[in-house]
């Protein structure tokens, strides 16, 4: 939902660009450098989408006919349109987790080594963090260490769908680079928080992302004179990053404020810039909350969650927008409580 800032169309239209499918794109080639550091790996490659990339992370990861395991409600499981069977030959195995966090025991239980006939042996585990689904949730680092320690130990490779890696960066205080150094592949989306008009990166070994690159073009993603959208990345990392924090802070009075209402919100999912409402609890569904929350001049969105919808802070959201949702969610699920 997010536009682009004065300064980020400012530098898009001052950019020096090139063929970026021949590698000829400067400001491309700047945005790869500087995103594989802030990822921890050796090498990152510059896409339009981050399910791009997360399809090219399967597709360079996995082996046909054998099994993907992930989170149930992961963005890779419930929004890519059955990617990873369909562009990669993958059975995707889904395990229920606690705040969208899966535990070394249930891989043991799960994770299929080869000599077993009839089923498929696992060779990727993908890992979202943080987790859309279940309200920006994010992963401890060393409970994500010992997951990915568990999952290597099957010979299994690890994915992180990192789109919106930078906020459980700033929530949790640990570096994005310690996080994605843990895993084989990772992703991180341009134009959630960061607020680029389009754009994502995948970073990884040189090796993986030299096949990433093939995958790049094979999936109809090789740009020309990108630079001019890279360019807003490069202005996100520099701008975009820290105020994440806002955004942050944004959520928590919006949650807090809200359950003082009578609103019924979990405070304890709020971590990030997510705030879900349980709007079954009071009697209405998806849509009909929307609806009248919308007419009190609030948009909010739907969930996987049925019966619960959600509120995103962003660079766009400012203080006095929560000031005023303060006052209209309630009065909006107020006024159908006492109808």
């Amino acid at each position: 939902m997010t536009q682009p800032t004065a300064g980020m169309r400012e530098a898009m239209a001052h950019a020096v660009v090139g063929d970026e499918q021949y590698g000829e794109d400067p400001t491309v080639l700047e945005l790869e450098r500087r995103g594989a550091e802030l990822l921890g790996h050796e090498e990152a490659v510059y896409l339009p989408t981050a399910t791009m990339g997360n399809q090219i992370a399967l597709a360079i990861l996995g082996e046909r006919g054998t099994e993907l395991v992930v989170e149930e409600t992961a963005h890779i499981m419930v929004h890519e349109l059955g990617g990873a069977a369909m562009h990669s030959g993958l059975q995707t195995r889904g395990l229920p987790g606690h705040r969208g966090r899966l535990t070394p025991d249930q891989l043991r239980a799960t994770m299929r080594a080869d000599g077993t006939f009839h089923t498929p042996r696992t060779s990727v585990l993908a890992i979202e963090n943080p987790h859309n689904t279940h309200g920006g949730t994010v992963w401890p680092l060393e409970e994500l260490r010992t997951l990915v320690e568990t999952a290597r130990g099957f010979g299994v490779r690890v994915h992180l769908d990192g789109a919106r890696l930078m906020n459980a960066s700033v929530a949790s205080g640990v570096p994005a680079a310690e996080i994605g150094a843990l895993f084989d592949t990772v992703t991180l989306c341009l134009s959630k928080g960061l607020g680029c008009p389009m754009g994502a990166l995948i970073a990884g070994s040189r090796e993986l992302m030299h096949r990433a690159r093939f995958e790049k073009h094979r999936f109809g993603g090789a740009l020309r004179q990108a630079g001019i959208v890279a360019a807003a990345g490069l202005y996100a990392l520099d701008h975009n990053v820290e105020r994440l924090a806002d955004d942050h802070a944004r959520a928590r009075r919006l949650a807090e404020g809200w359950a003082a209402s009578g609103v019924p919100v979990d405070l304890e999912l709020v971590e990030t810039n997510f705030v879900q409402i349980d709007v079954a609890a009071v009697g209405l569904s998806q849509r009909e909350a929307l609806d009248r929350i919308e007419a009190e001049g609030v948009r909010l969105s739907r969930t996987m969650k049925a019966g619960v919808v959600r509120a995103v802070t962003h660079l766009d959201v400012t203080d006095d927008d929560v000031d005023r949702a303060l006052e209209a969610v309630p009065q909006a699920l107020d006024a159908h409580v006492h109808a």
